[in-house]
């Protein structure tokens, strides 16, 4: 089955960061991006799969770029912090045969850092 996942961590905090809405686009041959889904970290700051229920069932993920954007600002102001980033946007790119795909963020007011995660 395949699956985009992705976890966040406030690093100022130590803790998940619940919460944060993620948005999957999706930009195939075309280059025009597409939504594919939305939907809050969970209490553990996860979303388990940001793809769609008929995509999921597919073996491997289509092939292209994928746009994870993060609604940072609203998070923060639920701390009462005022972040410099409102929106923290990842592209990256999947590959023929791929058939999972975790995206961390490590986030803090001022800064932020992804991998690829496994």
């Amino acid at each position: 089955m395949s699956r985009i996942s992705t976890h966040v961590l406030d690093t100022t905090l130590g803790e998940p960061a619940a919460g944060v809405v993620v948005q999957l686009e999706y930009a195939g041959p075309s280059g025009h991006w597409r939504v594919l889904g939305v939907q809050p970290t969970d209490g553990d700051g996860r979303c388990a799969n940001l793809l769609p229920q008929d995509v999921m069932l597919e073996p491997t993920l289509e092939p292209g770029q994928y746009r994870l954007r993060f609604e940072t600002e609203s998070y923060h102001a639920a701390q009462s912090v005022v972040g410099l980033y409102p929106i923290v946007e990842i592209t990256v790119t999947v590959r023929h045969g791929d058939a999972h795909l975790h995206v961390p963020l490590l986030l803090s007011p001022n800064g932020y850092t992804t991998y690829r995660g496994s």
